[in-house]
């Protein structure tokens, strides 16, 4: 009777902690979740180079020395200061849509039809942070070619009381926090897209309680005496 009452309260537990885990429920998650945050697209053309912060970038106008700039750094809020036009936003376009900017705002009160040319001339390193019950939690360099589970792997990997279905993605877009859920376990067996992780993503894998409660009885099973032979 006294290990029929352990049990039943071990069993009690485990289902309690199963429907505990409501934190990332409101959040996005399966197709909605990867229409936000989509996969790399292998057919298409690789993407355009989108500015951040810490790059530095230099711009040219064409026969106007005194507007062009060799070195303008981008602050942590994504901007530039431009001659004649002062802070410009330029985080996540790319150096064409920046130049098109420039010379529209140049265009509107200082210079008739500005050629406005911006490259990167030194790109800041991309990281994504990556936290939670992963086996080592940190901030890892990202490429293009980085998707979740490359960067879950960067971590080396979840741990054995990861809830596999509740990694959360936080993305800034256009100076919004945005977020979506996404399950591991379908997205490694093909089941759901294996969405595309930019710099500055944050990414982080929950915790299951039943998974903890569980390996926590078998660690005490020994102790209890549950598991006998009848």
């Amino acid at each position: 009777m006294k290990h029929a009452a352990t049990i039943a309260v071990v069993i009690s537990g485990l289902g309690l902690a199963g429907c505990s885990s409501t934190l990332y429920r409101h959040l996005p998650y399966g197709q909605p979740a990867a229409a936000k945050f989509p996969p790399i697209d292998r057919t298409a053309p690789p993407a355009e180079y989108l500015i951040a912060p810490g790059d530095q970038l230099a711009l040219s106008v064409f026969g106007e020395p005194e507007v062009s700039v060799e070195k303008l750094l981008v602050d942590e809020a994504g901007n530039i200061q431009v001659p004649l036009v002062g802070q410009v936003p330029v985080m996540n376009i790319s150096p064409s849509a920046a130049s098109s900017l420039i010379a529209t705002k140049l265009g509107a009160r200082y210079l008739r039809n500005p050629q406005v040319t911006v490259n990167v001339t030194t790109q800041d390193a991309q990281e994504v942070s990556i936290e939670g019950q992963v086996t080592k939690a940190g901030v890892y360099p990202v490429s293009n070619a980085t998707t979740l589970l490359s960067a879950i792997a960067l971590a080396q990997s979840p741990t054995r009381i990861a809830k596999l279905d509740e990694i959360v993605i936080f993305r800034t877009i256009a100076g919004e926090r945005s977020a979506a859920r996404f399950n591991l376990e379908r997205v490694r067996a093909g089941l759901d897209p294996d969405p595309r992780i930019y710099g500055g993503d944050v990414v982080v894998v929950g915790f299951s309680q039943s998974k903890s409660i569980y390996r926590d009885i078998i660690a005490a099973a020994p102790l209890f005496n549950i598991f006998t032979r009848f």
